[in-house]
Protein backbone atom coordinates (compact mmCIF):
# COMPACT_ATOMS: atom_id res chain seq x y z
CA UNK A 1 0.00 0.00 0.00
CA UNK A 2 1.10 3.52 -0.80
CA UNK A 3 2.11 5.28 2.40
CA UNK A 4 3.21 9.51 3.15
CA UNK A 5 2.69 12.21 4.02
CA UNK A 6 1.44 15.20 2.39
CA UNK A 7 3.95 17.26 3.27
CA UNK A 8 6.68 15.81 1.12
CA UNK A 9 5.37 13.19 -0.48
CA UNK A 10 2.18 10.55 -0.65
CA UNK A 11 2.52 8.40 0.60
CA UNK A 12 -0.09 -7.09 5.72
CA UNK A 13 -1.25 -24.04 8.30
CA UNK A 14 2.44 -25.32 8.78
CA UNK A 15 4.00 -26.70 5.84
CA UNK A 16 3.77 -30.50 5.38
CA UNK A 17 7.02 -30.90 2.59
CA UNK A 18 7.85 -34.26 0.78
CA UNK A 19 10.34 -36.11 1.97
CA UNK A 20 12.66 -35.21 -0.86
CA UNK A 21 12.16 -31.32 -0.50
CA UNK A 22 14.68 -30.48 1.81
CA UNK A 23 17.50 -32.61 -1.50
CA UNK A 24 15.55 -31.17 -4.41
CA UNK A 25 13.39 -27.61 -3.48
CA UNK A 26 11.44 -28.05 -6.76
CA UNK A 27 9.88 -31.12 -5.48
CA UNK A 28 6.32 -31.26 -5.26
CA UNK A 29 5.48 -30.40 -1.56
CA UNK A 30 2.40 -28.95 0.39
CA UNK A 31 2.96 -24.91 1.97
CA UNK A 32 1.86 -21.97 3.33
CA UNK A 33 -0.26 -19.52 0.39
CA UNK A 34 -0.35 -16.00 0.92
CA UNK A 35 -3.74 -15.16 0.10
CA UNK A 36 -3.94 -11.88 1.14
CA UNK A 37 -2.74 -8.51 2.49
CA UNK A 38 -0.15 -9.92 4.94
CA UNK A 39 -0.83 -13.52 4.57
CA UNK A 40 -3.46 -16.05 5.86
CA UNK A 41 -3.98 -14.75 9.16
CA UNK A 42 -3.42 -11.28 8.30
CA UNK A 43 -0.69 -11.02 10.56
CA UNK A 44 2.85 -11.19 8.59
CA UNK A 45 3.90 -14.49 10.33
CA UNK A 46 5.59 -16.98 7.74
CA UNK A 47 4.64 -20.48 8.93
CA UNK A 48 6.76 -22.55 6.79
CA UNK A 49 9.64 -24.31 7.65
CA UNK A 50 12.94 -25.90 5.62
CA UNK A 51 14.41 -22.39 4.47
CA UNK A 52 17.59 -20.88 3.70
CA UNK A 53 19.51 -19.92 6.49
CA UNK A 54 21.56 -17.45 4.44
CA UNK A 55 21.66 -16.36 0.95
CA UNK A 56 24.20 -18.19 -1.03
CA UNK A 57 26.95 -15.74 -2.59
CA UNK A 58 25.15 -15.59 -6.24
CA UNK A 59 22.12 -14.87 -4.78
CA UNK A 60 18.61 -17.51 -4.39
CA UNK A 61 17.53 -19.21 -7.38
CA UNK A 62 15.34 -17.03 -9.34
CA UNK A 63 12.30 -18.97 -10.90
CA UNK A 64 10.83 -16.66 -13.28
CA UNK A 65 10.21 -13.24 -14.07
CA UNK A 66 6.92 -11.82 -16.01
CA UNK A 67 6.57 -8.46 -17.25
CA UNK A 68 3.77 -6.26 -15.41
CA UNK A 69 2.79 -2.73 -15.78
CA UNK A 70 2.93 0.10 -12.43
CA UNK A 71 1.35 -0.16 -9.19
CA UNK A 72 1.99 -0.49 -5.37
CA UNK A 73 -0.17 -3.39 -4.81
CA UNK A 74 1.44 -6.81 -3.41
CA UNK A 75 0.86 -9.94 -5.43
CA UNK A 76 -1.65 -12.64 -3.35
CA UNK A 77 -0.64 -16.48 -4.13
CA UNK A 78 -3.27 -19.22 -4.01
CA UNK A 79 -4.28 -22.67 -5.34
CA UNK A 80 -1.13 -22.56 -7.96
CA UNK A 81 -2.13 -18.93 -8.86
CA UNK A 82 0.15 -15.62 -8.27
CA UNK A 83 -2.53 -12.77 -8.74
CA UNK A 84 -1.52 -8.74 -8.92
CA UNK A 85 -2.96 -5.42 -10.10
CA UNK A 86 -1.40 -3.21 -12.72
CA UNK A 87 -2.18 0.62 -14.28
CA UNK A 88 -1.62 0.69 -18.11
CA UNK A 89 -0.94 3.92 -19.40
CA UNK A 90 0.80 6.71 -21.55
CA UNK A 91 1.25 9.31 -18.80
CA UNK A 92 3.97 9.78 -16.56
CA UNK A 93 3.45 7.94 -13.15
CA UNK A 94 6.91 9.07 -12.00
CA UNK A 95 5.68 11.97 -10.13
CA UNK A 96 4.21 13.30 -6.57
CA UNK A 97 0.86 14.72 -8.98
CA UNK A 98 0.13 17.08 -5.76
CA UNK A 99 -1.95 19.23 -8.32
CA UNK A 100 -4.03 15.67 -8.97
CA UNK A 101 -3.70 15.91 -12.69
CA UNK A 102 -5.76 13.41 -14.48
CA UNK A 103 -4.15 10.57 -16.02
CA UNK A 104 -6.03 7.97 -18.22
CA UNK A 105 -5.63 4.41 -18.46
CA UNK A 106 -6.17 0.63 -18.00
CA UNK A 107 -6.22 -1.28 -14.38
CA UNK A 108 -6.21 -4.42 -14.66
CA UNK A 109 -6.18 -8.34 -12.89
CA UNK A 110 -3.70 -10.69 -13.54
CA UNK A 111 -3.62 -13.96 -12.79
CA UNK A 112 0.29 -16.02 -12.99
CA UNK A 113 0.87 -19.58 -12.93
CA UNK A 114 2.33 -20.01 -9.75
CA UNK A 115 5.10 -22.52 -11.05
CA UNK A 116 6.09 -21.26 -13.99
CA UNK A 117 4.92 -16.82 -14.31
CA UNK A 118 2.70 -17.79 -17.42
CA UNK A 119 -0.25 -15.61 -18.17
CA UNK A 120 -3.61 -17.78 -16.85
CA UNK A 121 -6.09 -14.52 -17.48
CA UNK A 122 -6.45 -10.99 -16.86
CA UNK A 123 -9.55 -8.32 -16.36
CA UNK A 124 -9.28 -4.88 -17.49
CA UNK A 125 -11.27 -1.80 -17.09
CA UNK A 126 -10.50 1.67 -18.32
CA UNK A 127 -10.29 4.21 -15.26
CA UNK A 128 -8.75 8.08 -15.01
CA UNK A 129 -6.75 8.48 -11.95
CA UNK A 130 -7.18 12.01 -10.22
CA UNK A 131 -4.60 10.93 -7.18
CA UNK A 132 -1.46 11.53 -6.11
CA UNK A 133 1.80 9.43 -6.84
CA UNK A 134 -0.57 7.60 -9.53
CA UNK A 135 1.64 4.57 -10.32
CA UNK A 136 -0.84 1.94 -10.37
CA UNK A 137 -3.25 0.04 -7.78
CA UNK A 138 -2.66 0.37 -3.96
CA UNK A 139 -4.46 -2.85 -2.67
CA UNK A 140 -3.02 -6.91 -2.62
CA UNK A 141 -6.10 -8.87 -4.14
CA UNK A 142 -8.05 -11.04 -1.74
CA UNK A 143 -8.50 -14.52 -2.24
CA UNK A 144 -10.99 -16.60 -0.75
CA UNK A 145 -11.83 -20.04 -1.97
CA UNK A 146 -12.56 -19.77 -5.61
CA UNK A 147 -13.19 -16.01 -5.80
CA UNK A 148 -10.53 -13.28 -5.74
CA UNK A 149 -11.45 -9.84 -4.69
CA UNK A 150 -9.46 -6.52 -5.99
CA UNK A 151 -9.96 -2.85 -5.15
CA UNK A 152 -8.54 -0.33 -7.61
CA UNK A 153 -7.31 2.98 -6.54
CA UNK A 154 -10.16 4.89 -7.76
CA UNK A 155 -13.01 2.85 -5.61
CA UNK A 156 -13.40 -0.35 -8.26
CA UNK A 157 -14.63 -3.16 -6.37
CA UNK A 158 -14.24 -6.44 -8.30
CA UNK A 159 -15.16 -10.20 -7.53
CA UNK A 160 -13.59 -12.42 -9.98
CA UNK A 161 -14.16 -16.41 -10.28
CA UNK A 162 -10.08 -17.62 -9.73
CA UNK A 163 -10.48 -20.32 -12.64
CA UNK A 164 -11.10 -18.09 -15.38
CA UNK A 165 -11.16 -14.41 -14.24
CA UNK A 166 -14.92 -14.03 -14.90
CA UNK A 167 -16.45 -10.75 -13.45
CA UNK A 168 -19.05 -12.04 -10.89
CA UNK A 169 -19.71 -9.03 -9.37
CA UNK A 170 -18.52 -4.85 -9.20
CA UNK A 171 -19.11 -2.08 -7.44
CA UNK A 172 -17.86 1.46 -7.83
CA UNK A 173 -17.10 2.94 -4.44
CA UNK A 174 -16.69 6.18 -5.92
CA UNK A 175 -20.31 6.49 -7.49
CA UNK A 176 -22.15 4.04 -4.69
CA UNK A 177 -20.92 6.16 -1.75
CA UNK A 178 -20.81 9.50 -3.26
CA UNK A 179 -16.71 10.07 -2.34
CA UNK A 180 -13.97 11.40 -3.84
CA UNK A 181 -10.80 9.32 -3.95
CA UNK A 182 -8.63 10.43 -1.07
CA UNK A 183 -4.93 12.19 -1.86
CA UNK A 184 -3.42 8.77 -2.41
CA UNK A 185 -6.63 6.73 -3.91
CA UNK A 186 -8.43 3.87 -2.22
CA UNK A 187 -5.51 1.98 -0.23
CA UNK A 188 -7.65 0.06 2.31
CA UNK A 189 -7.26 -4.15 1.90
CA UNK A 190 -10.57 -5.26 1.99
CA UNK A 191 -11.09 -7.68 4.61
CA UNK A 192 -12.85 -11.44 3.97
CA UNK A 193 -15.36 -11.94 7.55
CA UNK A 194 -17.25 -14.92 7.44
CA UNK A 195 -20.10 -14.58 4.41
CA UNK A 196 -18.91 -11.05 4.17
CA UNK A 197 -16.39 -8.39 2.22
CA UNK A 198 -15.54 -5.90 4.38
CA UNK A 199 -14.35 -2.33 3.19
CA UNK A 200 -13.42 1.45 3.78
CA UNK A 201 -15.97 2.84 0.99
CA UNK A 202 -15.97 6.75 1.36
CA UNK A 203 -16.81 9.73 3.43
CA UNK A 204 -20.23 11.50 4.28
CA UNK A 205 -22.75 8.81 2.68
CA UNK A 206 -20.91 6.14 4.62
CA UNK A 207 -16.83 5.46 5.98
CA UNK A 208 -17.28 1.35 6.18
CA UNK A 209 -19.58 -1.20 4.08
CA UNK A 210 -19.92 -4.85 4.44
CA UNK A 211 -20.92 -6.67 1.63
CA UNK A 212 -22.42 -10.07 0.21
CA UNK A 213 -19.00 -11.55 -1.05
CA UNK A 214 -21.22 -14.02 -3.24
CA UNK A 215 -23.47 -11.23 -4.64
CA UNK A 216 -21.92 -8.04 -3.84
CA UNK A 217 -25.24 -6.59 -2.40
CA UNK A 218 -24.88 -4.62 0.31
CA UNK A 219 -25.17 -5.96 4.33
CA UNK A 220 -24.43 -3.02 6.40
CA UNK A 221 -23.16 0.36 6.28
CA UNK A 222 -21.20 2.11 9.47
CA UNK A 223 -19.85 5.69 9.95
CA UNK A 224 -18.95 8.70 8.52
CA UNK A 225 -15.69 10.38 7.85
CA UNK A 226 -14.34 13.65 6.06
CA UNK A 227 -11.80 11.21 4.43
CA UNK A 228 -11.57 7.63 3.62
CA UNK A 229 -8.46 7.21 5.55
CA UNK A 230 -6.04 4.58 4.40
CA UNK A 231 -6.65 2.39 7.33
CA UNK A 232 -7.65 -1.41 6.67
CA UNK A 233 -10.14 -2.96 8.82
CA UNK A 234 -8.63 -5.06 11.22
CA UNK A 235 -10.00 -7.75 13.52
CA UNK A 236 -9.79 -7.88 17.03
CA UNK A 237 -10.75 -9.86 19.78
CA UNK A 238 -11.68 -8.09 23.53
CA UNK A 239 -13.91 -9.33 26.33
CA UNK A 240 -14.25 -12.54 24.77
CA UNK A 241 -15.53 -10.74 21.77
CA UNK A 242 -15.02 -10.54 18.19
CA UNK A 243 -14.59 -6.76 16.82
CA UNK A 244 -14.10 -4.70 13.66
CA UNK A 245 -11.67 -1.61 13.92
CA UNK A 246 -11.83 1.54 11.57
CA UNK A 247 -9.72 4.21 11.55
CA UNK A 248 -10.37 7.55 10.01
CA UNK A 249 -8.78 10.93 9.87
CA UNK A 250 -11.20 11.82 12.80
CA UNK A 251 -11.42 8.77 14.84
CA UNK A 252 -11.13 5.21 15.58
CA UNK A 253 -14.56 2.70 16.08
CA UNK A 254 -15.17 -0.89 16.28
CA UNK A 255 -18.53 -2.60 14.71
CA UNK A 256 -20.25 -6.02 15.63
CA UNK A 257 -19.18 -7.98 12.26
CA UNK A 258 -22.42 -9.43 11.58
CA UNK A 259 -24.92 -5.88 11.92
CA UNK A 260 -22.23 -2.98 11.78
CA UNK A 261 -23.61 -1.91 15.13
CA UNK A 262 -20.99 0.82 16.03
CA UNK A 263 -19.81 -0.64 19.66
CA UNK A 264 -17.51 2.04 20.70
CA UNK A 265 -15.77 5.13 19.25
CA UNK A 266 -13.33 7.35 20.16
CA UNK A 267 -11.57 10.71 19.02
CA UNK A 268 -8.42 10.87 17.14
CA UNK A 269 -6.60 13.39 14.55
CA UNK A 270 -4.78 12.70 11.93
CA UNK A 271 -2.10 14.98 10.29
CA UNK A 272 -3.70 16.23 6.87
CA UNK A 273 -5.94 13.07 6.80
CA UNK A 274 -3.34 11.04 6.80
CA UNK A 275 -3.58 7.40 8.68
CA UNK A 276 -2.52 4.62 7.35
CA UNK A 277 -1.55 1.36 9.24
CA UNK A 278 -3.97 -0.83 10.90
CA UNK A 279 -4.15 -0.47 14.85
CA UNK A 280 -1.90 -3.05 16.24
CA UNK A 281 -3.20 -5.05 19.59
CA UNK A 282 -1.10 -5.57 22.03
CA UNK A 283 -2.70 -7.92 24.66
CA UNK A 284 -4.75 -5.44 26.24
CA UNK A 285 -4.00 -2.42 24.22
CA UNK A 286 -4.66 -1.01 21.01
CA UNK A 287 -1.89 1.30 19.37
CA UNK A 288 -2.15 3.64 16.30
CA UNK A 289 0.25 6.18 14.81
CA UNK A 290 -0.03 8.25 12.35
CA UNK A 291 2.10 11.97 10.99
CA UNK A 292 3.50 14.62 12.96
CA UNK A 293 3.31 11.86 16.28
CA UNK A 294 -0.31 11.92 16.27
CA UNK A 295 -0.43 8.80 18.43
CA UNK A 296 -3.01 7.29 20.57
CA UNK A 297 -2.99 3.89 22.95
CA UNK A 298 -6.13 2.55 24.11
CA UNK A 299 -6.27 0.43 27.04
CA UNK A 300 -9.13 -2.14 25.80
CA UNK A 301 -12.17 -3.75 27.88
CA UNK A 302 -15.60 -4.95 28.22
CA UNK A 303 -17.19 -1.83 27.08
CA UNK A 304 -15.50 1.25 25.53
CA UNK A 305 -11.82 1.56 25.77
CA UNK A 306 -9.90 4.16 27.98
CA UNK A 307 -7.59 6.30 26.55
CA UNK A 308 -3.89 5.88 28.17
CA UNK A 309 -2.41 8.37 26.05
CA UNK A 310 -2.45 10.29 22.72
CA UNK A 311 -0.37 12.45 20.96
CA UNK A 312 2.43 11.63 22.98
CA UNK A 313 5.57 13.87 21.70
CA UNK A 314 9.17 11.79 21.01
CA UNK A 315 7.17 8.18 21.54
CA UNK A 316 5.67 5.84 19.45
CA UNK A 317 5.75 5.06 15.71
CA UNK A 318 4.28 7.31 13.31
CA UNK A 319 4.10 4.58 10.28
CA UNK A 320 4.04 4.97 6.85
CA UNK A 321 4.41 1.92 4.52
CA UNK A 322 5.09 -0.58 6.71
CA UNK A 323 2.53 -2.21 9.07
CA UNK A 324 4.21 -2.30 12.63
CA UNK A 325 4.77 -5.74 14.36
CA UNK A 326 4.47 -6.92 17.70
CA UNK A 327 6.34 -8.88 19.52
CA UNK A 328 8.51 -9.62 23.18
CA UNK A 329 5.49 -6.67 24.24
CA UNK A 330 7.22 -4.32 21.79
CA UNK A 331 6.07 -2.68 18.53
CA UNK A 332 8.94 -3.21 15.99
CA UNK A 333 8.36 -0.61 12.83
CA UNK A 334 9.63 2.36 10.54
CA UNK A 335 8.70 5.59 11.63
CA UNK A 336 7.91 8.08 9.03
CA UNK A 337 11.61 9.49 9.47
CA UNK A 338 12.96 6.25 8.21
CA UNK A 339 14.31 4.71 11.28
CA UNK A 340 13.58 1.65 12.85
CA UNK A 341 12.33 1.59 15.66
CA UNK A 342 11.20 -0.94 18.65
CA UNK A 343 7.91 0.65 21.16
CA UNK A 344 7.49 -0.58 24.43
CA UNK A 345 3.99 -0.96 25.34
CA UNK A 346 2.08 0.30 27.31
CA UNK A 347 4.14 3.20 28.06
CA UNK A 348 5.33 4.45 24.25
CA UNK A 349 8.87 5.00 25.13
CA UNK A 350 11.22 3.87 22.14
CA UNK A 351 13.54 1.26 23.46
CA UNK A 352 15.91 1.42 20.78
CA UNK A 353 16.22 3.09 17.00
CA UNK A 354 18.32 2.75 14.01
CA UNK A 355 18.51 2.25 10.44
CA UNK A 356 17.77 -1.02 10.59
CA UNK A 357 17.97 -2.75 6.90
CA UNK A 358 18.08 0.94 5.71
CA UNK A 359 21.71 1.78 6.74
CA UNK A 360 23.14 4.19 9.22
CA UNK A 361 21.06 7.42 7.68
CA UNK A 362 17.58 6.54 7.52
CA UNK A 363 15.87 8.94 4.90
CA UNK A 364 11.98 9.97 5.18
CA UNK A 365 9.49 7.22 4.94
CA UNK A 366 11.98 4.71 4.80
CA UNK A 367 10.64 1.44 3.93
CA UNK A 368 11.48 -2.04 4.51
CA UNK A 369 8.22 -4.56 4.86
CA UNK A 370 8.50 -7.07 7.99
CA UNK A 371 7.09 -10.21 8.00
CA UNK A 372 8.35 -13.03 10.64
CA UNK A 373 9.03 -16.25 10.69
CA UNK A 374 9.98 -18.79 13.11
CA UNK A 375 12.73 -16.79 15.35
CA UNK A 376 13.97 -14.22 12.79
CA UNK A 377 12.72 -11.46 10.02
CA UNK A 378 12.24 -11.11 6.53
CA UNK A 379 12.31 -7.94 5.27
CA UNK A 380 11.94 -6.49 1.87
CA UNK A 381 13.61 -3.20 1.37
CA UNK A 382 12.89 -0.22 -1.13
CA UNK A 383 16.46 -0.61 -2.25
CA UNK A 384 15.09 -3.89 -3.79
CA UNK A 385 17.03 -6.10 -1.19
CA UNK A 386 15.39 -9.08 0.59
CA UNK A 387 17.15 -9.47 4.51
CA UNK A 388 17.19 -12.12 6.43
CA UNK A 389 17.50 -10.65 10.46
CA UNK A 390 16.60 -10.52 13.62
CA UNK A 391 15.20 -8.33 16.38
CA UNK A 392 14.93 -7.95 19.85
CA UNK A 393 14.62 -6.09 23.02
CA UNK A 394 18.34 -5.49 22.54
CA UNK A 395 18.17 -4.53 18.85
CA UNK A 396 18.99 -5.34 15.34
CA UNK A 397 20.99 -7.83 13.45
CA UNK A 398 20.95 -8.27 9.85
CA UNK A 399 22.00 -11.94 8.98
CA UNK A 400 22.09 -12.02 5.32
CA UNK A 401 20.86 -10.05 2.21
CA UNK A 402 20.33 -10.07 -1.60
CA UNK A 403 19.36 -8.04 -4.17
CA UNK A 404 16.17 -9.03 -5.86
CA UNK A 405 14.83 -5.89 -8.68
CA UNK A 406 15.80 -2.78 -9.36
CA UNK A 407 13.67 -0.18 -7.84
CA UNK A 408 11.81 1.81 -10.56
CA UNK A 409 9.72 4.47 -9.16
CA UNK A 410 11.08 7.73 -7.42
CA UNK A 411 10.31 9.40 -3.95
CA UNK A 412 12.28 12.50 -1.72
CA UNK A 413 14.46 12.50 -4.68
CA UNK A 414 15.29 8.76 -4.41
CA UNK A 415 14.95 5.54 -6.36
CA UNK A 416 12.32 3.17 -4.38
CA UNK A 417 10.24 0.01 -5.41
CA UNK A 418 7.50 0.19 -2.79
CA UNK A 419 5.45 -3.30 -2.58
CA UNK A 420 4.75 -5.74 -0.11
CA UNK A 421 5.68 -9.21 -0.68
CA UNK A 422 3.93 -12.64 -0.48
CA UNK A 423 5.88 -15.02 0.94
CA UNK A 424 4.86 -18.70 -0.32
CA UNK A 425 5.88 -22.14 -0.72
CA UNK A 426 8.89 -21.57 0.16
CA UNK A 427 9.44 -18.55 -2.28
CA UNK A 428 9.03 -14.81 -2.46
CA UNK A 429 6.35 -13.30 -5.41
CA UNK A 430 7.67 -9.55 -5.23
CA UNK A 431 7.12 -7.02 -8.19
CA UNK A 432 8.07 -3.35 -9.09
CA UNK A 433 6.86 -1.09 -11.61
CA UNK A 434 8.64 -4.13 -14.57
CA UNK A 435 8.10 -7.14 -13.67
CA UNK A 436 7.00 -9.26 -11.05
CA UNK A 437 9.45 -12.30 -9.57
CA UNK A 438 9.51 -15.60 -7.66
CA UNK A 439 12.29 -16.19 -5.97
CA UNK A 440 13.19 -20.14 -4.14
CA UNK A 441 13.95 -19.61 -0.51
CA UNK A 442 13.78 -23.14 -0.43
CA UNK A 443 16.88 -24.76 1.98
Amino acid sequence: MLRGSTRQFPVTVWSIAALCAAFAPMATAVGDDWPQWMGPSRDNVWREDGLLDTFPAAGPTVLWRTPIAGGYAGPAVAAGRVFVTDYVTDADVKVANFERKASTGTERVLCLDEATGKLLWKHEYPVTYTIAYPAGPRCTPTVDGDRVYTLGAEGNLCCLNVADGRLLWSRDLKADYQAKAALWGWASHPLVDGDRLVCVAGTAVTHSVAFDKMTGKEIWRAGKAPEQGYSPPTIIETGGKKQIVFMKPDGIYAVEPATGQILWESPYNADNGSIIMAPVQVGEYLYVGGYQEKNLLLKLGSGKPEVVWRNKAKHGVSAVNVQPFAADGLIYGFHEKGDLRAVAIPSGEVVWKGGGPLGERPQGSGTAFIVRQADRYWMFAESGDLVIATMSPTGYSEISRSHLLEPTNTAFGRNVVWCAPAFANRSVVVRNDKEIVRVSLAR
